[in-house]
């Protein structure tokens, strides 16, 4: 990973930390189980689009040190885990 994404990545994932913990707590308070999955679901979309980030890291640093083909199977690869996610 480059390090210009680390600090965002690293935010992030400090983030959901933070959002896991709040749900554990959820749960000790016997929380509603809609309440929780929501939460989980919120927990489940920061990860997805920190797993973007770290990608469109991998897509650019291939695409700077690539030929052209390289940077094209990059770029499908970036394309379709973006559709996965």
């Amino acid at each position: 990973m480059t390090h210009h994404k680390l600090p965002e990545v690293k935010k992030r994932l400090a983030r959901i930390e933070g959002h896991v913990k709040g749900i554990r707590k959820m749960i000790d308070d016997e929380k509603g189980y809609p309440e929780i999955v929501q939460q989980i679901t919120a927990v489940r979309a920061a990860l997805d689009s920190t797993m973007e980030i770290i990608i469109q890291d991998l897509v650019d640093h291939v695409n700077l040190n690539t030929n052209t083909r390289g940077k094209q199977a990059a770029n499908d690869l970036k394309n379709t885990v973006s559709k996965i996610l």
